[in-house]
């Protein structure tokens, strides 16, 4: 089994030549997750430089997530009998030419299409990078090369909203945005030397993944998924407006409370192991009551620095790692369709990010931060039940 691909498509690349091409796919990974959360430290700035509101400002988290939708689902289909590799490669330089047009955007607009061909980046990378990751380990070695590609997602989402809060005050915005440039750069020529060619395969388009959602668990799973990053990004798009005007911190300690926030969340990427082992139900119902309950404290006690910077510490630490907690759902409910189900679930985060960041956006600018973090707190309960429900007539070996 070690001297095949796990489709059975040749042999396998030696093993510091697929250790190299995983880890060229993680430093990609971290690049686009850093390049669509950026905003999320931004949003003063950009919308002030701009002449729009920060519940405008938000929405350029929105576009991506709308777009990143659609690729996920017809990337497969779309990029039809191209070798896999360059298809990677193609969606590894959109993101150089998306963070480009984003820096020396002119207008609302402008910075809205270089976003959205962020989107295409994000959706296209990410909906193949499972199936692509499975081709070039052995069996036994795919879930420590996930593990790995998620630890690149940790790593970014702990060094993304502090380091664009902190780039952003000596070199501003543009110049904030423009360092993901010089990252996609080098993670294209890295993926270049080391990724093999990955001749097509089956063509797993849009009519398979949703074909799956006829199955009831799956469906309620994805349902789950859903409520779980639109409660997420309800409230963390908004962090930066809720500190500032809230809680009244100044620039430096907002860069401290977000990379308080990473931190947490790097730490508990690397913990959850040991939970989903003990119990995968109690991990996917867990983390959503958890940022619930994080999401109803800090209406209370938000105007104390030190109580929201534990709190905000304590959803790094639970939210961060969910990815990682569905993915290993994935894997045992879908085991025999882990391309169209990998579509499928990057679909539904996307639009959960879109959705979660307007709605968010829409409340924030209407009447303030308590509805944006209470509508937050409902659909993170939503997503706890539905987590359950879930489960419920499934396997129960290796929960």
């Amino acid at each position: 089994m070690s001297g095949r691909t796990i489709s059975g498509a040749g042999a396998l690349p030696s093993h510091s030549s697929r250790s190299g091409a995983v880890l060229a796919m993680t430093l990609c990974a971290a690049a686009l997750i850093a390049s669509e959360f950026m905003p999320v430290s931004l949003l003063t700035p950009v919308a002030s430089d701009l002449g729009m509101t920060e519940g405008q400002a938000g929405q350029a988290i929105s576009v991506s997530g709308i777009f990143a939708v659609l690729t996920s689902l017809f990337a497969s289909a779309a990029s039809g009998r191209l070798d896999r590799r360059t298809v990677l490669l193609a969606f590894t330089l959109l993101m150089a030419v998306s963070g480009s047009i984003v820096a020396f955007a002119p207008s609302y607009p402008v910075l809205m299409a270089g976003r959205a061909l962020l989107g295409v980046a994000i959706g296209g990378f990410w909906s193949m990078s499972t199936a692509t990751v499975m081709r070039l380990v052995p069996r036994e070695e795919v879930p420590k090369a996930l593990a790995i590609l998620n630890g690149g997602n940790a790593l970014a989402a702990t060094v993304a909203a502090p380091l664009g809060s902190f780039l952003g005050a000596y070199i501003g915005w543009r110049g904030a945005f423009f360092c993901v440039v010089p990252l996609a750069a080098l993670a294209f020529a890295w993926q270049l030397a080391t990724i093999p060619p990955l001749p097509a395969e089956r063509r797993s388009g849009a009519g398979a993944a949703f074909g799956l959602l006829r199955r009831p668990r799956v469906a309620t799973g994805m349902l789950a998924i859903l409520f779980l990053f639109m409660g997420q990004f309800a409230l963390f798009t908004y962090l930066r407006p809720f500190l500032e005007t809230v809680t009244r911190v100044d620039v430096p300690t907002l860069s401290l409370i977000l990379l308080a926030v990473g931190v947490a969340g790097f730490v508990g990427t690397y913990l959850i192991g040991w939970f989903l082992r003990a119990s995968l139900p109690a991990v996917l119902v867990g983390i959503p009551l958890g940022m619930a309950a994080i999401a109803i404290a800090l209406m209370g006690l938000g105007h104390w620095p030190a109580a929201t910077a534990a709190l905000l510490a304590g959803w790094g630490l639970i939210g961060t790692p969910a990815p990682v907690g569905w993915g290993t759902w994935l894997s045992r409910t879908l085991p025999e369709d882990a391309e169209a189900g990998g579509g499928l679930m990057v679909a539904t985060i996307q639009l959960a990010i879109t959705l979660g960041a307007s709605v968010g956006g829409f409340l924030f600018d209407l009447s303030g931060y308590r509805s944006t973090f209470g509508i937050s707190a409902a659909l993170l309960c939503a997503s706890a039940l539905l987590a359950l429900l879930s489960w419920r007539g499934g396997p129960g070996r290796g929960e």
